[in-house]
């Protein structure tokens, strides 16, 4: 039987789906949804999957799968793709795939990712502990990221950098 769903009851369900397990493409996850009662076009889904900010992340073993940005969920997300990674780990991961530059003014950074990745970045920064970071600001493909030195954005610029380069 299909249970009518409001869009938000909908897109929670479509939350927990991505938070419990790896979801590789559209069609996975509205098959999911259709074992959970919820039946919904391949339109609707992409919509949603979009005003998620939803994107597509490397996983441990090669794959891409969907993670979603956001406080708390992202831990758990990020578990799920890297198993029992540390923060730090997990900022390096991350990094690699989604900074595309850091630049730094007195005690402030700005760091470009590509569209709809900067919340997903920021909270990876928030959750990596860093002492000499404040706190992050994020946007769409923009992230403000705090130093607690007055003069020491170039080094957490410089350091966000190092923590990206690729591994050889």
């Amino acid at each position: 039987m299909t249970i009518p769903m409001t869009k938000v009851a909908r897109q929670a369900k479509i939350t927990e789906l991505l938070q419990r397990q790896a979801v590789r493409s559209q069609p996975d996850l509205a098959k999911l949804l259709a074992e959970s009662g919820v039946e919904v076009t391949q339109a609707t889904l992409s919509r949603d999957l979009d005003e998620l900010g939803a994107l597509k992340l490397r996983a441990e073993d090669g794959s891409l799968v969907y993670a979603l940005p956001g406080e708390g969920g992202g831990r758990i997300r990020v578990a799920r793709l890297g198993t029992g990674e540390s923060p730090a780990a997990r900022l390096h991961r991350i990094a690699e795939e989604l900074l595309v530059s850091a630049e730094a003014s007195a005690n402030l950074v700005i760091v470009r990712t590509p569209p709809g990745a900067a919340q997903f970045m920021a909270s990876a920064i928030d959750h990596a502990d860093w002492e000499s970071i404040l706190g992050t600001v994020a946007g769409d493909d923009t992230i403000l990221v705090i130093s607690r030195d007055p003069q020491g954005g170039h080094h957490v610029a410089e350091a966000l950098l190092r923590v990206a380069a690729r591994r050889a």
